[in-house]
């Protein structure tokens, strides 16, 4: 079993069913403890080795025109632009290189603190992947993240070139974290909520939205409740909605000071940067990892007494938020629309893609037909047939996020058994460049079965993870 413990001595590689990890022997702080992540770590880096990610077709591969054109389109979490052109794996080619896939689980016990953690990065440096030491306060320093760029994925080999986290140049591990897509909406509902629980707005709050700039991803004058652009941006993730907020957070000094408080708790990637206060537009200057985004989760579940300490030596509670602000977030995560990711239930029925995490849905989006539809949209949003089988055969709730484009595709949640299934507590994030425009080359001609803009490599993942855990 491969252990997070620090050894004096030994190799930094070795050999795990054909497949090469960077042991925890890398880097830690020299008076941390390490966290007891072994176990879980070697299986999720086996689980991830396994699913074969570099297997899907590139329908824009690199240089193409048709690349430059989706290039230009604007970001949406449906996934297909309707102006976008037609996508046709036949036209594409195998991917080029090892995707960028970024996943972290930490399991709990059964007051929500953490037991055991394990983080993966693959990417076309780490082919088999690569897991990432972390010390008792499930930290690490042994990465040096780059900014997401798509085309130096395309053209430097997977090499990033700008540093997000300031003194990391010596970490062993180089890594271009892949572009959160909505999954970025956990930052800004963490700063709104705050922002509830200091009494500076209410949920109730009647906002007029009025951007001063235009935007495509934004949405034009709004006037909604608080409430109402948050359960938007977290349910059906509207981009709309999340400008709204955001722009909110500028008007009342959040936004740095949100960046600033994710510093202080030791969430050296979470960063909700190059925000415009014109109107709430966010930049590809925004990152998350899968690790600090779990850490983030896990503030939201609930802990009992400390989560972990930050650098500063400064205890880091669930305290964060308000119960009442937990709750309702979490709530909110519940509600999430878009079940196709690490879980598929809104796919129930279909072939393809694969049955994910065996998740209960929220009954919010089953029509009287027993259909699922999030939108109208019938490429990703309106689903053909009724989800009441695996309704029936869920073992477990996800509260999450899920995150789209053409370059990012990722999941993040919180996953507990339903009442009489084998007990798992844990969360699980995953984050990647496999995109829309990435197709699995077993998917089913779009002419037999709508298209299915994601590769059903995650659903295996989160199947997997989650029997995994059921066995624990």
């Amino acid at each position: 079993m491969i252990s997070l413990r620090i050894r004096q001595r030994g190799q930094a590689l070795v050999a795990l069913g054909g497949a090469a990890v960077v042991l925890a022997t890398l880097a830690r702080p020299a008076h941390a403890a390490t966290h007891p992540s072994g176990e879980l770590a070697q299986r999720l880096q086996q689980t991830m080795a396994g699913l074969d990610f570099g297997d899907v077709n590139d329908t824009t591969p690199p240089g193409s025109a048709q690349a430059r054109a989706i290039a230009a389109q604007p970001e949406t979490e449906s996934g297909r632009p309707k102006n976008a052109p037609a996508l046709k794996a036949a036209a594409g080619t195998t991917i080029h290189q090892q995707p960028q896939v970024d996943v972290t689980v930490i399991e709990l016990d059964k007051k929500g603190r953490p037991v055991s953690s394990g983080t993966v990065l693959m990417s076309p440096k780490y082919k088999n992947g690569v897991v990432v030491p972390v010390d008792k306060n499930l930290r690490t320093t042994a990465v040096r993240y780059r900014l997401w760029d798509d085309t130096q994925w395309d053209a430097n080999g997977g090499q990033g070139t700008i540093d997000t986290v300031p003194g990391r140049e010596n970490a062993p591990i180089d890594y271009m974290e892949p572009y959160p897509a909505s999954i970025i909406k956990l930052t800004v509902g963490f700063g709104i909520m705050q922002l509830v629980d200091k009494g500076v707005i209410k949920l109730s709050d009647t906002y007029a939205y009025t951007p001063t700039k235009p935007s495509d991803r934004c949405e034009g004058a709004t006037t909604r409740t608080i409430g109402e652009y948050f359960d938007r941006m977290i349910t059906i993730s509207d981009n709309g909605a999340t400008c709204s907020l955001i722009k909110v957070m500028h008007e009342h000094g959040g936004v740095d000071w949100l960046n600033q408080q994710f510093r202080d708790l030791g969430l050296d990637m979470l960063q909700l940067k190059g925000t415009d206060p014109a109107n709430g537009d966010w930049s590809p200057q925004v990152t998350m990892s899968s690790l600090d985004t779990a850490k983030l989760l896990m503030l939201l579940n609930g802990v009992s007494g400390t989560a972990w300490t930050a650098p500063n030596g400064k205890p880091v509670t669930s305290d964060i938020l308000s119960r009442s602000a937990r709750e309702y977030f979490l709530k909110e995560l519940g509600d999430q629309g878009w079940n196709n990711v690490l879980s598929t239930t809104n796919y129930c029925g279909y072939t393809y893609p694969t049955q994910g995490m065996p998740q209960r849905i929220s009954q919010r989006w089953i029509g009287p037909d027993g259909t699922v539809t999030v939108n109208q949209d019938p490429t990703d949003g309106k689903y053909l047939y009724p989800v009441q089988p695996c309704q029936d055969a869920a073992q477990v709730t996800f509260a999450h996020k899920t995150g789209l484009t053409a370059v990012a595709a990722g999941d993040a949640g919180i996953v507990h058994s339903l009442p009489g299934q084998a007990k798992r507590d844990y969360i699980i994030v995953a984050f990647s460049n496999l995109g829309w425009r990435y197709q699995d080359t077993n998917r089913p001609n779009p002419g037999v079965q709508p298209a299915v803009n994601r590769t059903e490599k995650f659903a295996k993942l989160g199947r997997a993870m989650d029997q995994y855990e059921a066995q624990r």
